[in-house]
């Protein structure tokens, strides 16, 4: 995925071997192993190939040989969820710095290590839409509230499934902007077909949003969505509130950024196990209950932190002017 979006931009890109060795069967582990080993010979030669003033992680086992085959080289790692996983523990105790998206991960690392709280960093052009220009791209209107439905990852696809046989419940209250994902998008557009003709208008499934995804946040008076780590940036940066439905089938890290926003007062938390017992009474609920909602926004507005990207630039500009020091006295 990652060599794909680099390589929009031109930029160059290296890959190397690696496999995590955490949680793998005893028959899966000697081989997991041997790609740990050359992955970390690979990054030798990337870093005396390249010269690097600075590292910069942002976790998964991925980017543990590299940190093992960097440890002269002074690097920053940035941990975006809550609870870091086992790769992102084990990289830190390599890096300089570690910046955080809240001061709530403090916990998960040692004391002497230096940790900066940064927020979660978020695309310069998301926050480019007002609530009249994003309704109006999406073709909205400015009579109902409008509902995102978030399910376009693999891992949200029961989101789908919970929400697409009760659309009508819910377009009687609101518009609907769905992220359906490619895999349920022809799905979308059939029950889209047999809706009635006064509520196809409110609904507005598309199977992604790149650009256009600002403007969706923007108009949107609540959010229905998994709790992976962007939610920490782009549901403060926007101040709003959203039924969270962390997923089960993997480290716990969605549910303790679920439960981080929901101790905030922002967010609502259904077990995915609830999920289609819940959901559509919580959202009716919710948005006949403007009082609510207009706390759980401004408990949101409180966490977002809109220069975190710019935080972790400088930290990364200061370990380099650090190395570039660290030369000259040599």
């Amino acid at each position: 995925m990652e060599a794909d979006l680099v390589a929009q931009y031109n930029i160059p890109y290296t890959s190397i071997p690696a496999a995590g060795v955490h949680g793998v069967g005893l028959s899966a582990l000697p081989g997991n192993l041997i790609k740990l080993a050359k992955g970390t010979l690979q990054s030798r030669r990337i870093l005396h190939e390249f010269q690097p003033d600075v590292l910069f992680f942002t976790g998964g086992y991925v980017a543990v040989p590299m940190a093992i085959a960097g440890t002269s080289v002074n690097s920053l790692v940035y941990v975006p969820d809550i609870e870091p996983g086992l790769a992102l523990k084990s990289i830190a105790r390599f890096s300089d710095i570690i910046a955080l998206t809240a001061a709530e991960s403090r916990q998960y690392f040692g004391s002497k290590k230096r940790m900066v709280v940064t927020g979660y960093p978020t695309r310069s052009d998301l926050n480019q839409w007002d609530r009249e220009s994003a309704r109006k791209e999406l073709l909205l209107s400015n009579d109902l509230p409008v509902l995102l439905i978030i399910g376009g990852s693999k891992g949200a696809r029961l989101i789908n499934q919970a929400v697409l046989p009760q659309l009508p419940a819910l377009l009687k209250k609101s518009q609907v902007v769905h992220l359906t994902g490619q895999a349920d998008w022809q799905e979308a557009q059939n029950v889209k077909g047999l809706l009635p003709a006064s509520m196809v208008k409110r609904y507005h499934p598309h199977p992604y949003l790149h650009q256009e995804i600002g403007a969706a946040f923007a108009c949107a008076d609540l959010v229905i969505s998994r709790a992976g780590a962007s939610t920490l940036g782009e549901l403060p940066l926007f101040g709003l509130p959203a039924i969270l439905v962390p997923y089960p089938f993997a480290w716990r890290y969605q549910k303790v950024n679920a439960d981080y926003l929901a101790s905030h007062g922002a967010v609502e938390v259904i077990e995915n196990a609830l999920l289609k017992e819940k959901l559509i009474p919580s959202v009716v609920r919710l948005l006949a209950d403007q009082p609510v909602l207009a706390k759980m926004r401004e408990s949101m507005n409180k966490l977002s932190a809109p220069y975190a990207a710019t935080k972790i630039a400088d930290l990364l500009v200061e370990l380099s002017v650090k190395k570039t020091g660290e030369g000259q006295n040599k």
